[in-house]
């Protein structure tokens, strides 16, 4: 079900509520959803997941990514990051591709090389092409 990016990063489609708990048995302390409600009918709420990863005593960040990535997405990707700490981040969208780009922007912004983080993605079934641009050297 999750895809590692990095040894504190996996991704994946959209979760249940319910997922919350294996989550949390992975060592994940940080769940960032990048769908904007409603991108799909049948879809949980960002609210309902949010409640449940709180319940779970995990912190969570809705980053809905609609149409193409603006820095302040970056930017709050990149601060959910860092506020994991030590634990793991996990990061959702409808295919994980989204969230994939964006902790690769913010990544690259924390100097990581373009060569790691292409061969992360790679790893994980993932193409950087899309926003290769935006991508340190």
């Amino acid at each position: 079900m999750h895809r590692q990016l990095d040894d504190r990063t996996l991704v994946d489609g959209q979760i249940e509520p319910g997922d919350i708990a294996e989550l949390k048995t992975l060592g994940v302390t940080m769940i960032v959803n990048n769908r904007p409600d409603g991108e799909d009918e049948d879809q949980p709420l960002s609210e309902d997941i949010e409640r449940a990863a709180v319940e779970a005593g995990l912190s969570y960040r809705h980053i809905p990514i609609a149409r193409g990535m603006g820095p302040a997405d970056v930017e709050s990707m990149r601060a959910a990051i860092h506020e994991a700490g030590e634990g793991k981040l996990f990061a959702f969208c409808r295919s994980g591709n989204r969230s994939t780009l964006a902790w690769a922007i913010a990544r690259s912004e924390d100097g990581v090389p373009r060569e790691e983080l292409e061969r992360c993605a790679e790893g994980a079934g993932f193409n950087l092409g899309p926003v290769t641009h935006l991508l340190r050297d």
